[in-house]
């Protein structure tokens, strides 16, 4: 099966796009007793997922099972813009791929079950003990309207004309720095998961108890260890890895394991280069896989995508997916709420 064009994507989703999006929430279905054994499981609704737990939800061997839904909303500046069609089902295969490369070094929370497709939405995974913070590493000063960015501290930086800046406890160069630019090293930027995410330093944490200097110590390096290894794979596809965003968390046996998702184009950024290797641009600025396309689109504090910003936004994920894996995105079209019933219980079966 070859990938599919541009015009094949496009179709695709103006065919099915209302489709994959229609279905109820997690907490809705729980109530209509459609998944009966997660009755009174607490439901804890997220940006872009939602995750069901409950103190007798555990696996054979005793582990506590947290279940995970993605959805297809798109979140950008901490607000809901709505829903894109086929989101869901892109990085749940575009997380699915990327761990298996980063595996050995990240470790997962995340349980293996026979005949769980990559496309499904559903996740199962470890509860875990989760470590307060989101650990960022960043490789180039991508232009970002984000408030917690390296970019806009940057900005700030140089309309004080300040020589040097203080960023997640770096001291930087200001005049050495480039909108789009290469930075001198991978930077390790921990940002606290508040309702205003901030960007601190490593002594921040360790200040205000989040973590200690022995687990930052081994989320950074091996979070840097797993971003080289992407830097080459994804170099092998003609793109560059620009930043990334993991979390992690301990284990029922007190390992540090990732808690969610992996380079995936939400928490990553990716740039296309060209045939020379130099970064692909249009209009002036990289040719991105990532969320950051759809944060450009945002014109207003609360504004809401219309349906064609909706299917347009879907195009350039499918795409994207396809950039990063080389495989065809092959969709599962059926209705959601029969794929997330039929998952959830296949995982139930499997793991309890």
């Amino acid at each position: 099966m070859s990938l599919l064009t541009e015009a094949e994507a496009r179709d695709l989703v103006t065919t099915y796009g209302d489709r994959v999006n229609e279905g109820r929430p997690i907490r809705q279905m729980i109530e209509d007793n459609e998944l009966p054994r997660l009755k009174g499981a607490k439901v804890l609704e997220g940006k872009v997922s939602d995750s069901v737990f409950a103190p007798d939800l555990k696996t054979k061997d005793g582990r506590p099972l947290r279940l995970m839904f993605r959805n297809n909303r798109i979140s950008t500046h901490d607000v809901n813009r709505g829903a894109i069609p086929f989101k869901d089902q892109v990085l749940a295969i575009n997380h699915d791929h990327m761990l298996k490369l980063v595996r050995e070094v990240l470790g997962t929370s995340q349980f293996e079950v026979d005949g769980l497709h990559p496309t499904s939405t559903v996740i199962p995974a470890e509860n875990l003990k989760l470590v307060m913070y989101e650990n960022v590493i960043r490789m180039y000063m991508a232009q970002s309207s984000t408030s917690t960015s390296l970019y806009q501290h940057w900005l700030k930086a140089r309309e004080r004309g300040l020589e040097t800046m203080k960023y997640a406890g770096h001291v930087l160069e200001v005049s050495t720095l480039q909108e789009n630019g290469p930075l001198p090293y991978p930077l390790d930027t921990p940002s606290t998961k508040d309702k205003n995410d901030m960007t601190v330093s490593p002594d921040y944490l360790f200040e205000h108890h989040i973590c200690t200097r022995d687990q930052h110590i081994q989320i950074r390096n091996a979070s840097l260890m797993a971003f080289g290894i992407i830097s080459q794979y994804v170099r092998e596809k003609g793109m560059i890895l620009v930043d990334t965003k993991t979390e992690h968390g301990v284990n029922s046996a007190g390992q540090i394991v990732v808690a969610d998702e992996v380079y995936t184009m939400d928490s990553s950024r990716f740039w296309r280069l060209d045939d020379n290797g130099a970064v692909l641009k249009r209009e002036g600025q990289p040719v991105s896989f990532s969320k950051e396309f759809a944060r450009g689109m945002v014109k207003n504090k609360n504004m809401q995508f219309s349906p064609e910003q909706a299917r347009e936004i879907a195009v350039r994920y499918i795409l994207g997916l396809q950039h990063l894996t080389g495989l065809p995105f092959e969709p599962d079209i059926r209705p959601r709420d029969q794929r997330i019933i039929e998952s959830v219980n296949l995982i139930l079966d499997t793991l309890c």
